[in-house]
């Protein structure tokens, strides 16, 4: 796909289209790390649906022109998994489309706010190019579980939160044994839960693990079977057993974080949102409720703290 008005990188390829199923699409931004999210798009006989938009005004735009590439059909629907902006900031420039999603993700979106000052990231992203973004949340909304057809074919909104966000929910489309995950699931990434719950995203993956998945749309990295369920819970479980020796170590996050050694998630990119991570993990592990609302300032600033001081590598 070509798309000029992207920032260019040596470090990243331009995004793909997939075609994953007949009729729905994936549009993958590799290599996944901060703020290069994965979307989608089911294409009826007279009207689209969308699942989830980008980071940037260009990233969006340039996923709006993909769409063009394959349907001039109108963009009738819009579906967000959860309410970060990597998923959601380009909501606005689908302005025919309904917009759908949790209750809990409209009002997150609003609790948020937009890049800069203290939108989503606040100081993780300093350099980032957002362009001219506009708040477009969910105005129709649910709480538990909404069905939404493309023509006959049913997709199944389901909410699993709290998981990676107080707000998650995932796509999925039993006739085609396909999921959109959301953020529940990244490959070769490190999963990222302090906007969530550690024991909730477990609980969450379980969910997952009962359904019929041959295929994964995932919020970040390439795309993949039932197998990646297996890593997130590896990474998550390692992350509770690291967690509870260091709490009873009286180290504080980032010590603990700086003294773990990650074994075989090493390699996964966006590696030092384990110091955020075990600040959630610590809260659950003190007896709080699962995605009680923190403050998030210190768990971003131990994550600049692990990364040697350093804004966090995003290309978007």
């Amino acid at each position: 796909m070509t798309a000029p008005h992207l920032p260019i990188s040596d470090e990243i390829p331009p995004p793909t289209i997939e075609e994953v199923s007949p009729g729905i699409y994936a549009y993958v931004q590799l290599d996944g790390s901060w703020g290069l999210n994965n979307c989608g798009f089911a294409v009826g006989r007279d009207a689209v649906t969308v699942i989830d938009t980008c980071f940037t005004e260009a990233r969006a735009r340039a996923f709006h022109d993909a769409i063009r590439t394959v349907t001039d059909l109108p963009l009738r629907t819009l579906v967000n998994t959860h309410h970060h902006g990597d998923h959601t900031h380009g909501n606005y420039l689908f302005p025919t489309a309904t917009i759908i999603g949790h209750e809990l993700t409209r009002q997150a979106m609003f609790e948020a706010g937009l890049p800069p000052g203290g939108g989503s990231g606040g100081g993780l992203f300093p350099n980032v190019d957002w362009g001219k973004i506009e708040m477009a949340p969910p105005f129709v909304t649910f709480t538990d579980q909404i069905n939404v057809y493309v023509d006959e074919l049913l997709i199944e909104a389901i909410f699993v939160g709290p998981a990676h966000t107080s707000n998650d929910t995932v796509y999925w489309i039993p006739e085609r044994k396909l999921l959109f995950s959301g953020d529940l699931v990244f490959n070769a990434g490190t999963p990222f839960v302090i906007a969530g719950s550690v024991e909730g995203s477990l609980r969450a993956l379980g969910r997952l693990r009962e359904l019929d998945v041959e295929t994964i749309v995932l919020g970040h990295g390439a795309l993949c079977g039932p197998e990646m369920l297996d890593d997130m819970t590896a990474y998550l479980r390692f992350l509770q057993e690291t967690a509870r020796k260091g709490y009873e170590a009286g180290l504080s996050p980032l010590d603990l974080a700086r003294q773990t050694d990650l074994g075989r998630f090493s390699g996964w990119h966006d590696s030092e949102r384990l110091a955020g991570n075990i600040h959630r993990t610590y809260s659950e592990i003190r007896g709080e409720p699962l995605g009680v609302a923190m403050d998030a300032r210190p768990m971003i600033a131990d994550m600049i703290e692990y990364n040697g001081g350093k804004p966090v590598r995003c290309l978007a």
